[in-house]
């Protein structure tokens, strides 16, 4: 794809995430490395999703690449320019940029997950290296910010993961964790229909509460920043939390009722937690 092109996808993908990715009264330096994160971490799981061919060459390739930030050379992929002076600029690491390829790479063969740990586990991949990055953009590295912040975001994949039940099961994975299934009584067969049995919707209302309280115990970390780091992270935490309220009103029918956020509900929410 152009470069044109791809940004202008990415752009529209941005603005149908649950939380503000950079909001648009931040300075332009915290933006645009907010951007750089978020068009990296869109551009990783695209290669993991839904391109063409060999998913796990092109995901090592990308790695390949990614690389080339941290020595003496420069990256040949549109999004990894783009990402380039933002890691020079804060000093970010490549651990955080490389997990969330291993997670995609993970997901070329695993589809199931037995237990509620091994789903964290997952996330710790796919979902707190974001975090990680984000608060290094505003020079944030403490541990305890660290933990609250990769509550945040293992809450964010889990709320993403409970919209998206019927999408990732047609793509052929299961993120609800194989021994809840078997404890609600939810045989997979379930996931295929148009609405949730009356089983279904009580393992939904169940896993939508617990990550409501894996965001509530992260969303501390917005008292302990300050300036433009606490308004974004407040915008994930927001973002979050109007998911969990959207997933709510479903009453657990995930597979008949779409749980999407509002903009304006996540707004309303941001400005309480910043203002709290």
């Amino acid at each position: 794809m152009h470069p044109d092109g791809l940004q202008r996808e990415l752009g529209r993908r941005e603005q149908g995430e649950n939380f503000p990715v950079a909001l648009k009264l931040l300075p332009g330096a915290p933006r645009e490395g907010l951007h750089a994160i978020y068009a990296y971490a869109r551009t990783v799981d695209e290669l993991g999703d839904s391109l063409p061919g060999d998913r796990t060459a092109a995901l090592h390739a990308f790695a390949d690449d990614l690389d080339r930030i941290w020595t003496d050379r420069h990256p040949a992929h549109p999004v990894l320019r783009r990402l380039e002076p933002v890691v020079r600029a804060h000093g970010l690491p490549a651990d955080p940029f490389h997990r969330l390829i291993q997670a995609n790479l993970q997901d070329q063969t695993v589809t199931r997950y037995r237990t509620f740990d091994d789903l964290v586990g997952y996330c710790r991949l796919s979902a707190d290296p974001v975090g990680r990055m984000v608060l290094g953009v505003f020079h944030v590295n403490d541990p305890e910010t660290e933990r609250l912040s990769d509550l945040v975001c293992t809450a964010l994949q889990l709320v993403e993961h409970w919209q998206d039940v019927a999408e990732d099961r047609r793509a052929g994975r299961i993120y609800l964790p194989q021994e809840d299934l078997t404890s609600y009584g939810v045989p997979e067969s379930d996931l295929d229909q148009p609405a949730a049995s009356e089983a279904l919707r009580r393992l939904m209302i169940f896993e939508t509460d617990r990550a409501a309280r894996m965001l509530a115990e992260g969303a501390a970390i917005v008292r302990r920043l300050h300036g433009w780091a606490r308004v974004s992270v407040a915008g994930f935490v927001a973002g979050g939390q109007a998911t969990v309220r959207a997933l709510r009103r479903t009453g657990g029918d995930v597979l008949a009722h779409e749980a999407r956020p509002s903009k304006a509900e996540t707004v309303r929410l941001l400005i309480k937690a910043v203002a709290r």
